[in-house]
Formats: structure tokens, C-alpha cells, sequence
């Protein structure tokens, strides 16, 4: 197994390090990764000594992992090992590279089952959160062999554009972010339009806007219980939206990606702030299953986000930061500290549209090259 980093990887290592999370000499750091995430996860390692940061390395054995799953141990994996805990409630950094890596198998393996085995998930940020730990997860280890093979890519070329976008600096989005947030703070109304027939208009509330900028924000609390994490590569503003107001159509023209799933070719009609049809090139099976099980605000809007990274152009995994790409969700917008606590939350994202705040254009496409 080859665990040597590149020259990239080394570098997009040094910039997350330094950047990002700003870890300071005698800081604890733990780092995971996979099999596949295995050569950047060193990479961190050597980077978070070079600074003088301590380190710890957790690597999840991917075929062990699946063998525990075969033997029907889904339970005992959610519940993470003493050591484990004992490294997060003792951490000061905590750095996530994602796995399984086969995606294939997790497209077969039965929801309940995924389910429990990260059933980890919710206490481990409760345990992140009275740790103070400031961390990332790095989105480079949802470039796997069996997604590259499903949309006909070059892992390896898709790999580089993403490590090529974690390497904006932060620094890069707070101007554009900071006049988005203004208007999207003081705003009423949101259209959306573009010329594949998309004219949506939206409501504002008065929630606060929130700049993902890849630096983690632990004690600010906009941010909610996730602060403490920044996904990199970053560059975004999100807000809630007013569940109440929503006209018109959307037509998106970038894949969802949610976990391991994802559809394509999603379109989205509302009438009187409610949606009232949907439907999906692909994946639109799984969306309406999970729709169906939806609670009361389902089939409300939950929030907008407008992407900032000026490195990202149509890279999978990557939509919602595409600089200028528009994510509407609906369903769901407590994580960004709105009022839908509907059980269901889906999104789709539209790139090259034209968004004005009540009437005023704030993003433009880019003139074709």
C-alpha cells in the first residue's frame, strides 16, 4: 500500500495546517483516515510536527471494517472504542479524511445498517463541542474508484481539482461573503433565474447568513454544534430561509450529493410556499422514498447557499462551493439555525443563474470564455 504523499498532497497537508485550522506548537492533534486517504492523512501528520503539534493517528482498516459488517456488528462499530473517546475529549485538533472508500458496497449495504454503524455521529460532536476542538474534514476521500467509474471520470484528475480547490485561502472569500451576507441579512425576497427556465422567488427571515470560509468557528454560535469543523474545500455563505414563501420553478444543473447517494437533474416546482412537484433525471427513487417518510415542513424551503471557491467548475462533491453555483434545500434548516425541524432535507444546485435581493442583483453569471 503505497502511503507516500505527493507533492500536492503535501501541500494542500501544509495549507490546512497552517490556513485553516492554525494549529500552534504543543497542540493535540488526531487524525483519520482510510485505506484510500491514507498518503494525505500522513502528509497532516508531518505537517501538524513540523509546526510542533502532537500527534495521533487513527486508521480504520476498510476491509476490516466491511468484514465487521458481514458478521452483523453494525451496532458494536457505532459505538467507537474507549481510546477513542478519551483521544477526542483530550484533542485539540481533529483533522477527518472520509471512508469507506467503496462506494459500490455502500450503495448495496441497507440504510439501518449504514445507519448504526456511524451511530457515533451525534455524541461525537457533543464530545467535540465540551473539548473545544477546532478540526476539518477533507471531502478528497469522496473521490473513489466506483464514483469515478459511475460518471465516466479520471479519479486520479478528479482527485487533483479537488486538492487544488482546498488550496484557496480563506482570506479569498470574506469580501465576496461579507456583501452577500449583507444583503442576504437585510433582504426580503430572493429570485432566483436562469436561462434553462428557472424563475424561483424566495423568502428571507431575518436569519443571520454564515461565511464558510474554512476555518473552523467553535465558539461562535450561528455556526451551531458543527462549528468546531470546517469542510474543506470551503467557500460559501448559507442562510434559512422563510419556510412560508416560495413561487415558481427551479431547474438545477449540478449533481446532489447527500452521504453516499445522489440524483441529478432535479427540478423543483412551488406554489403558495409549498413544493408541489419534483422530479430527477436519476436518483429519483430515493428522493421521493425519503420524502415519503418526511415529517410536517418537507415540502417547505429550508435554506440558500451561494458558493464562493473561484477553483471549483462542475467538480463532483464540490457543487454547493462552486463560485456562483445556488443550492436551494428544502425541508430541514435547524443546522442553520432556522424553524423547519421536518425530518427530511434534500437539495439541488443550480450554476450560472442570476440572484437578486429584492430586486437588486447580487451574483451574476460569468461571461462565457
Amino acid at each position: 500500500m503505497v502511503t507516500e504523499p505527493s507533492a500536492l498532497q503535501r501541500q494542500v497537508a501544509r495549507h490546512i495546517v497552517t490556513r485553516c485550522l492554525r494549529v500552534r506548537p504543543g497542540e493535540n492533534a488526531v487524525i483519520e483516515s482510510w485505506d484510500h486517504t491514507l498518503p494525505i492523512a500522513a502528509a497532516a501528520v508531518d505537517e501538524i510536527r513540523r509546526v510542533g503539534g502532537r500527534t495521533l493517528q487513527i486508521h480504520e482498516d476498510e476491509g476490516a471494517w466491511w468484514r465487521a459488517i458481514d458478521r452483523k456488528q453494525s451496532r458494536l462499530l457505532g459505538q467507537g472504542s474507549d481510546p477513542e473517546w478519551a483521544a477526542l475529549k483530550a484533542a485539540d485538533i481533529f483533522l477527518h479524511f472520509w471512508g469507506p472508500g467503496d462506494t459500490d458496497r455502500i450503495e448495496r449495504t441497507p440504510e439501518k445498517t449504514f445507519d448504526q454503524a456511524h451511530g457515533w455521529f451525534t455524541p461525537w460532536y457533543a464530545t467535540a463541542q465540551r473539548a473545544g476542538l477546532r478540526g476539518a474534514r477533507v471531502a478528497v476521500g469522496f473521490a473513489t474508484e466506483g464514483r469515478a467509474r459511475q460518471w465516466k471520470l479520471d479519479r486520479r484528475a478528479w482527485e487533483e481539482k479537488i486538492l487544488r480547490a482546498c488550496l484557496v485561502d480563506p482570506s479569498e472569500f470574506r469580501r465576496p461573503g461579507a456583501r452577500l451576507s449583507r444583503a442576504l441579512a437585510r433582504g426580503r425576497k430572493v429570485r432566483i433565474t436562469h436561462p434553462n427556465g428557472t424563475d424561483l422567488e424566495v423568502g428571507l427571515a431575518g436569519f443571520g447568513p454564515r461565511l464558510h470560509d474554512g476555518i473552523p468557528h467553535p465558539k461562535d454560535k450561528r455556526y451551531g454544534p458543527a462549528g468546531m469543523l470546517s469542510q474543506i474545500p470551503s467557500g460559501s455563505v448559507d442562510v434559512a430561509l422563510d419556510s412560508t414563501t416560495a413561487e415558481g420553478v427551479i431547474h438545477a444543473n449540478r449533481r446532489t450529493n447527500i452521504w453516499w447517494n445522489w440524483n441529478s437533474g432535479g427540478t423543483l416546482e412551488f406554489t403558495g410556499g409549498r413544493l408541489k412537484s419534483y422530479s430527477f433525471d436519476h436518483g429519483g427513487e430515493e428522493f421521493a422514498r425519503q420524502y415519503r417518510k418526511g415529517s410536517t415542513g418537507r415540502d417547505r424551503t429550508g435554506s440558500l447557499r451561494i458558493g464562493l471557491n473561484p477553483a471549483v467548475g462542475d467538480v463532483p462533491n464540490l457543487e454547493t462551493v462552486e463560485f456562483g453555483a445556488v443550492t436551494l434545500s428544502i425541508g430541514n434548516n435547524r443546522a442553520q439555525n432556522g424553524a423547519n425541524s421536518a425530518s427530511f432535507m434534500n437539495w439541488v444546485t443550480l450554476a450560472g443563474a442570476e440572484v437578486s435581493v429584492d430586486g437588486v442583483p447580487v451574483l451574476r453569471p460569468k461571461p462565457e470564455s
